[in-house]
């Protein structure tokens, strides 16, 4: 006779045969099987978040940091519908995950019955969570569990990776089952990825370019391919412009990085994008962020794009920017089979270089401040970044924070930098720093939060105590949401509604409120004391909060104004004189006086 097994119990085994080591729950009526399965396998612990869109957060984080599938819990109705944030975060930037929900018990679902809810907590999540979901499924025969766990974990690892969900009624938790009975889910098989020409138009396209760059994007990382990249751009000898999801690929000094590019991009790496003859692209969805206007993005530019997702490839059609080659391939694959057809640089690039460095030199990102009694958020990033151990894993929250980092944190080999790049919900950084450090067997982690984000998800600071993680907490404290008042700048007449106290925003006392939760804090606003205490934060055991306070109107700059394209706002050369030679370069721009802001126009 075959072994019996409660099907809680099983998916229990099932996730520790996956390589899951926690799975970030909130208890509830309909999923308390679950848990209590989770607590009594061995080789898999909960971590209870007080929130679950914080636990749907922190293991979207937990996946990001591990490579492995992040694992969330949650009970019915509210409980599965809190997941959904966290749910869109992975969607939108390709990690695996998987999400796991309790349902009311099978006779007490509505059915076709007309009626909105028939069991109490009833809710429908399956199709709530289509849209952000690789693969969702209602169990409703419990010999259907296997199948629909190894389907589910195929998907959400398989060609572009993402989140997916089981829905377990509570009923059919409590089921016992034959293991003999239960239909596995047989594994198809992937076509051999096609790339008959691919290389050898690519190579072609390569031959002929004097201004290349080459944007890497998050895609690498989730093929696995950061090493394999960087060989090829070393081969290539092509300037390198890194995507936000790709910063923490190659160091600061790195004699080909070229800066970040986009909406809210460095303004030297925008003038290499948009001066650049050819544009190879590997893993990133180039999304508006990243090229502002399409039709206006690296205009003189022959472009090869490099996208595991036919969708994303698709998408230029239509929109104004065309693409010379689009390679359906994994980011990993292209990469090698490249690599394997290079020698060294088709030509050389030492005057594109040079005209690159001439850029940097011209328009370095982010002055540091005269006035000792401000803090000038470029300089905290590169505070911080003197500051940061070499292997520094650290998450960071939406908005300008994000955004300052993005310009101007001086990267070293080994820190990685990681943020929801894509959904970019406020309150992301604090549960996902929570769900790292527990990955990371509880090491030091850094929150990068606003006042802002932090309010979201502020009731985790409990959590970081509780499981006594050392997470430091850097706080950027302008009292209401910075990037909206800029947004307001630009279209709105500076009038903060909504995004400051005096527009209706409630600010509480962030020190008082972290002490409350028992969390060590230290409080700087000058800027003559901004080292020692950031030094004197970090080097506190256990968590703590570092209260940076900043002047409400610093702004992130540059930063382009929607509508606008990447460049300088002065009338483009024609096409052929760009061909024969590169734009003339923009007036130079310095840091205006706080006092002197104005809705901003574009990168100029």
């Amino acid at each position: 006779m075959s072994e019996l097994v409660k099907v809680s119990d099983y998916v229990a085994e099932f996730l520790v045969r996956e390589g899951v080591r926690h799975a970030f729950v909130v208890s509830g009526g309909a999923s308390l099987h679950l848990i209590h399965s989770i607590a009594d396998q061995p080789g898999i612990d909960y971590v209870c978040p007080q929130h679950e869109q914080a636990g749907a957060m922190a293991a979207d984080a937990y996946a990001r940091v591990t490579g492995n599938l992040g694992c969330a819990m949650a009970t019915s109705g509210p409980g599965a519908t809190n997941l959904i944030t966290g749910m869109a975060c992975a969607y939108f930037d390709s990690v695996p995950g998987i999400f796991i929900t309790g349902n009311v018990s099978t006779f007490r679902m509505r059915g076709d019955s007309g009626v909105r809810q028939l069991g109490f907590q009833e809710t429908d999540i399956v199709p709530m969570v289509g849209p952000v979901s690789k693969y969702a499924a209602l169990i409703e025969d419990p010999l259907r569990i296997r199948y629909e766990l190894e389907k589910a974990v195929h998907i959400a690892r398989s060609g572009r990776p993402g989140p997916v969900l089981v829905d377990i009624p509570d009923n059919i938790q409590r089921e016992l089952v034959a293991r003999a009975d239960l239909e596995p889910y047989p594994l198809p098989v992937a076509p051999a990825p096609s790339a008959a020409d691919v290389f050898e138009r690519a190579l072609e396209l390569i031959s002929t370019a004097s201004r290349p760059v080459l944007v890497l994007g998050w895609g690498i990382r989730l093929a696995g391919a950061v090493a394999e990249a960087m060989e090829l751009a070393e081969k290539l000898g092509f300037p390198i412009l890194p995507t936000w999801g790709a910063k923490d690929m190659l160091p600061e000094s790195h004699q080909l990085l070229a800066g970040t590019f986009g909406t809210h991009g460095t303004r030297y790496g925008n003038y290499a994008i948009q001066n650049a003859d050819l544009v190879l692209s590997i893993g990133s969805s180039l999304d508006t962020h990243a090229t502002g206007t399409p039709s206006e993005f690296a205009r003189g530019a022959r472009k090869i794009v490099v996208d595991i997702d036919e969708a994303e490839l698709a998408k230029f059609e239509g929109r104004g920017l065309h693409v010379d080659l689009a390679v359906c391939l994994d980011a990993g694959d292209f990469v090698r089979g490249l690599s394997a057809r290079l020698e060294g640089p088709a030509s050389d690039y030492s005057p594109w270089l040079e005209r690159i460095t001439g850029w940097r030199t011209r328009y370095p990102q982010g002055v540091a401040e005269s006035d000792p009694s401000q803090i000038n958020p470029y300089v905290l990033a590169k505070t911080l970044g003197s500051l940061f151990e070499s292997d520094e894993v650290v998450f960071m929250d939406t908005g300008c924070g994000v955004a300052w980092m993005g310009q101007s944190f001086p990267v070293r080999e080994g820190q990685r930098l990681y943020s929801a790049f894509n959904n970019t919900p406020m309150g992301y950084a604090l549960p996902a720093a929570i769900g790292a450090s527990v990955a990371l067997g509880k090491k030091r982690v850094i929150c990068l939060s606003g006042d802002g984000g932090l309010q979201l998800n502020i009731q985790e600071l409990v959590t970081a105590v509780h499981y006594e993680l050392p997470i430091k907490i850097v706080l950027l404290n302008n009292r209401g949401h910075a990037m909206i008042r800029q947004t307001q700048d630009q279209w709105l007449g500076s009038r903060y509604l909504a995004s400051s106290p005096e527009g209706g925003v409630g600010q509480p006392d962030f020190v008082a409120v972290a002490q409350a939760y028992g969390l060590k804090t230290v409080d700087v606003s000058r800027g003559d004391r901004l080292e020692d205490a950031l030094r004197e934060g970090l080097a506190m055991p256990g968590p703590v909060l570092i209260n940076v306070e900043l002047c409400p109107r610093e702004r992130v700059s540059p930063q382009v104004k929607y509508g606008r394209p990447l460049e300088d706002p002065e009338p483009l050369l024609p096409r052929e004189a760009f061909l024969a030679d590169m734009v003339v370069e923009p007036l130079e721009v310095s840091r205006r006086p706080l006092e002197e802001d104005a809705p901003q126009g574009g990168i100029s």
